[in-house]
């Protein structure tokens, strides 16, 4: 790290690499140095966009830059186990956007790369570096809810279909479960965590339906029930052909939190994120809210920087054993779902 900054090279230009260079460039902790796509073109006008002295015209140069401390990995899910590796060879941290692979074997390759090469790695879950996420833990903990129930959690979006598209095409990854399922699955299994007293916990049994496209096979909208050891509940659903209302809701013996925007809590900028605490001896629910400090990406890229920083390899927000556990519980999903990529049989 140069002057206590973390460096950052974005690896891909799409519209989430967008988001992360706007979040990075309000950060405390962090700057940009370098951008890398697939054309130079791409890259010069990426950099332009957001100020970023080195454009590389391809992923390997960005990789084989010195200035660069950390790359933030954005390309389309299934390239992310190739350039993870790569940056991992490279003694470049990672930050690698959600789901870290299309599979529990490509992340525990991930993992195992990040191990070999002291590097540091975390899967981008956004939200898990917000304060309103600490926040739901504390009242958990505090008991406020009592037992710990039942969880319900969505995050879906309609989009219309396009054979073409990240969201549609097989050969992408498309479909909701990696794309957007991600984060109910690992709300739930942090809630469930933070209820026995734990970091998460996976679920022992899940069980669900869904629709596949015709044409591409991917998952159109889905839900699944996962049960936990404790006896808790959590349902939870995605799809990329139904708006969904993206929220989550947690109940429990002496009550019930309604997180009302679960996923982007900074989605109002410069507003108050947003809990509803709805007490079982009370006629009216009880408003928290979590002031509004910097947006899910900043924060995001500030928790990489300080790890980094204190020599850490991976971040209690979303430790590895998270990570596995999390693409686990997508595979079981995937399965129920009836979903297959590429050349699975």
């Amino acid at each position: 790290m140069s002057d206590q900054l973390l460096r950052w090279g974005i690896l891909a230009t799409g519209r989430i690499a967008e988001k992360f260079a706007a979040g990075v460039a309000v950060s405390g902790n962090g700057r940009l140095v370098a951008v890398g796509s697939r054309g130079a073109e791409r890259a010069r006008a990426f950099a332009q966009r957001h100020n970023i002295p080195h454009a590389h015209a391809s992923y390997e140069a960005l990789l084989a830059d010195a200035e660069v401390d950390a790359v933030y990995i954005a390309t389309p899910h299934p390239m992310h186990l190739e350039w993870t590796l790569k940056a991992a060879r490279a003694g470049k941290h990672i930050l690698c956007e959600k789901p870290i692979g299309m599979n529990r074997g490509e992340a525990a390759r991930m993992v195992a790369a990040a191990r070999e090469h002291g590097v540091f790695l975390m899967e981008a879950f956004m939200y898990r570096c917000h304060p309103q996420t600490a926040k739901v833990a504390e009242i958990i903990r505090g008991g406020a809810l009592g037992e710990i129930r039942v969880v319900q959690a969505a995050f879906g979006y309609n989009k219309p279909f396009d054979p073409e598209s990240r969201s549609w095409k097989n050969e992408l990854g498309g479909g909701g479960i990696l794309d957007v399922g991600c984060y109910p699955v690992s709300f739930s299994r942090l809630v469930a965590g933070v209820a026995a007293g734990k970091p998460f916990l996976d679920p022992v049994e899940m069980s669900g339906a869904g629709v596949t496209h015709p044409q591409t096979g991917v998952d159109v909208w889905t839900a699944a029930t996962l049960r936990f050891e404790t006896g808790l509940i959590a349902q939870v659903s995605c799809s990329v052909g139904v708006q969904q209302e993206n929220t989550a809701r947690i109940y429990g013996t002496k009550g019930w939190l309604h997180v009302v925007e679960p996923w982007t809590p900074s989605r109002n900028e410069g507003r108050a994120a947003r809990l509803r605490l709805h007490r079982a001896s009370a006629t009216a629910a009880e408003e928290i809210l979590i002031p509004h400090q910097a947006g899910e990406y900043t924060l995001e890229a500030d928790t990489v920087a300080r790890c980094v920083r204190a020599g850490k390899r991976e971040a209690d927000e979303m430790s590895w054993a998270d990570t596995l556990g999390n693409a686990a519980a997508l595979d079981r999903w995937l399965e129920i779902a009836g979903v297959k990529y590429g050349g699975e049989g």
